[in-house]
């Protein structure tokens, strides 16, 4: 199976400051903003960002929250294997606060739809933003877009971006891999 770089940690790195810099440009002190990782690959990207403008941007007191999406999905019970469920961890109030969604990857959209619906669990926010790390523009099955993306990518369906991050798998880096997927007669 061959595999295409798409981002290297170089770039990886870049990214996640050009992405930071956007947000201070929109949320200056993140007073009334709050951001969200999409659970499970959106937590590293939320960290990241967090740690970012934290640390190089000096902006304190960002309040950050895991969502767990699993049984919000559209498609939770049409698959076989079964659903492990991650945590969620919001412990401060979204009400009339600004929400920042971040995942690693948009495709169809449906994660991002059932986050949506799992965030009201928390109060009504003020507004909803997305940030994506990587956005499959030509896969959408729903109208959904980011408000930041880190790049875009045109993959096939019948390939995998594949988003890997230091902290579990021992390297920052996006993959474009071919899925192979074999017709049985």
């Amino acid at each position: 199976m061959s595999q295409k770089i798409l981002l290297t940690s170089k770039e990886v790195n870049i990214i996640l400051h050009r992405l930071a810099c956007q947000l201070i440009e929109k949320h200056l002190d993140f007073s009334e903003t709050i951001l969200i990782g999409i659970q499970p690959r959106g937590t590293f990207l939320a960290e990241r960002l967090k740690e970012l403008l934290e640390n190089e941007y000096k902006i304190s007191n960002i309040l950050l929250g895991y969502l767990d999406i699993t049984f919000f999905r559209d498609d939770f019970r049409r698959n076989d294997k079964q659903l492990e469920a991650n945590r969620t961890q919001i412990d401060f109030l979204v009400e009339n606060k600004k929400v920042i969604f971040i995942d690693d990857v948009l495709y169809t959209g449906r994660s991002i739809r059932a986050a949506l619906t799992a965030i009201q669990s928390f109060g009504r926010p003020a507004s909803i933003e997305l940030l994506t790390l990587i956005d499959r523009r030509f896969s959408r099955d729903l109208p959904i877009q980011p408000d930041y993306r880190g790049r875009q990518v045109d993959a096939i369906n019948d390939e995998k971006v594949k988003v890997c991050w230091q902290e579990q798998d021992g390297e920052d880096a996006v993959y474009l891999i071919p899925t192979n997927k074999k017709q049985i007669v």
